[in-house]
């Protein structure tokens, strides 16, 4: 990208703090947000946000390090955790919240939204998973769990492809940019 892709402009302000306002937006009790190797860069734009920030310094160990750095930064009495990527600029309040609410409405160990057949981000879990999410390695999220509990898990059917799409290459990105700007 040639540069972080959390700093890359969305509506006039870096992506990583448009991603962090819909979260924010959204009505969840504690918002986490993981840094990583450019931790000072990205904390400096969230700066006066209501969020708590979680440095993980073993980030070159891949994804799953940041998952277990936020699980570790939340509150004792969290029952579930939402895991919302930082590269979905076009993800809602109320898409997030309505995982909120199928969840509180089954209390299944898992909730993902689903774009026409294709699983997306971001996915909740319940608290109860939070030691094996604790235990995955690599550069891997959540994914080992989904497959493995796949036939708990509910699916929450939407009309959003922003649950699909995500920014890893250029091409992405300026897609993503007739789409959320």
């Amino acid at each position: 990208m040639g540069q972080p892709k959390q700093l890359l402009p969305i509506d006039d302000q870096p992506m990583v703090r448009h991603v962090t306002e819909v979260v924010a937006d959204s009505g969840l009790e504690q918002v986490v947000v993981v840094t990583g190797a450019n931790a000072r860069a990205v904390e400096a734009v969230l700066a006066g946000l209501p969020v708590d920030l979680a440095r993980n310094e073993s980030w070159s160990e891949g994804m799953s390090s940041s998952m277990r750095s936020g699980l570790r930064a939340l509150r004792t009495e969290t029952q579930a955790v939402l895991i919302v990527l930082g590269d979905q600029p076009g993800l809602t309040a109320a898409l997030l919240q309505s995982l909120v609410d199928r969840y509180r409405a089954t209390r299944a160990p898992i909730v993902a939204p689903i774009y026409r057949g294709r699983r997306g981000n971001p996915v909740l879990f319940d608290r109860a998973l939070f030691p094996e999410l604790l235990a995955v390695q690599g550069d891997q999220g959540g994914r080992v769990l989904i497959d493995r509990y796949q036939d708990r898990m509910e699916q929450v059917e939407v009309d959003d492809p922003a649950v699909v799409m995500d920014v890893d290459s250029p091409r992405d990105y300026h897609g993503l940019l007739g789409a959320v700007g």
